[in-house]
């Protein structure tokens, strides 16, 4: 089983240009999408987080439960559930507002043990900006490094809610140690600054750096470097593109009987071009449809 940690929102996508365009909900966040699409390649997986029990909060469990995705890790709550506003440009490309306080997810506390099948964690994105929770999820992180498990974080960087970059830079650093794959994009790379041997140095087996339509980039503690192209598609928008990159390469590396440092080590070029161009392919069907809808098995083929 891969286990996801992190939060669940509601992502408000407009419907048309301009401020005022309408909003219509999708279900979202990026570690919510990376168990969606884990469920939906076929990878047993369960999603770590706390939801609210508004009518958000049961909508999001549901899409968790319609793609297989195991919620019994899944705390409850009465707080509201997270919104993010979502702002699309010419290209397709997304950011957002982000409405956090008093939210369900923040309230996040980390599980006394997980699931005695569990191979891998995944982390990332706003659970591990925003207070308390952060806290309890880098618990959680540090203690499944220290079990042996096979973890992946995607920092994801939502800049307007990082209130200190200097103090979340060092942060990052810190939970270097405790990563076996670091998968980030050249836009979060730029900001948090530092290189894929410095970070690999600190201790990941393997960073990964997505490209956008370029396609994507393994590095590994050899000095190697293992380059991919992008798929071409006509982009609709890219919400949800790195969540599924996230997905297809655990599930991938889960198909390879690699989710360990050892393994990772051994993939070789081979191992390493098969399984980035399976993530490209799973990222561009995500960017070929509006919101965050990752593509199913039947769509991919083998990874």
């Amino acid at each position: 089983m891969i286990v996801v940690a992190g939060e669940a929102l509601i992502d408000l996508v407009p419907q048309g240009a301009g401020a005022l365009a309408p909003l219509q909900p999708a279900l979202g966040g990026g570690p919510y999408n990376t168990a969606v699409a884990l469920g939906r390649l076929g990878s047993p997986t369960a999603f770590c987080s706390r939801a609210s029990h508004d009518a958000f909060g049961e909508a999001l469990l549901d899409g968790l439960r319609g793609a297989g995705v195991d919620v019994s890790l899944v705390e409850r709550g009465t707080e509201p559930t997270t919104l993010a506003a979502a702002t699309i440009d010419a290209q397709g490309s997304a950011s957002y507002s982000f409405y956090v306080d008093g939210t369900a997810d923040r309230l996040f506390t980390a599980p006394v043990a997980l699931p005695a099948a569990t191979r891998a964690l995944s982390f990332g994105t706003l659970s591990l900006v925003l207070e308390p929770g952060a806290s309890a999820y880098e618990e959680l992180l540090r203690r499944a490094a220290g079990q042996g498990l096979f973890t992946a974080l995607d920092p994801n960087i939502r800049a307007g809610l990082i209130t200190d970059p200097d103090a979340y830079r060092a942060r990052f650093k810190s939970w270097l140690p405790s990563v076996t794959l670091l998968k980030l994009s050249e836009e979060d790379a730029l900001w948090l600054g530092g290189t894929p041997r410095e970070w690999l140095a600190a201790g990941p087996s393997a960073v990964v750096i997505t490209h956008g339509g370029a396609g994507l980039s393994a590095f590994t503690p050899d000095g190697t470097v293992y380059p991919v192209p992008g798929e071409e598609v006509d982009v609709v928008d890219t919400i949800g593109a790195g969540d599924t990159v996230n997905a297809a390469l655990l599930h991938g590396l889960a198909s390879q009987d690699a989710l360990s440092a050892e393994a990772l080590a051994g993939l070789g070029a081979d191992g390493w071009t098969r399984l980035l161009r399976f993530a490209a392919r799973a990222a561009a069907i995500t960017c070929s449809r509006a919101g965050a809808e990752p593509p199913y098995a039947s769509e991919l083929g083998s990874a």
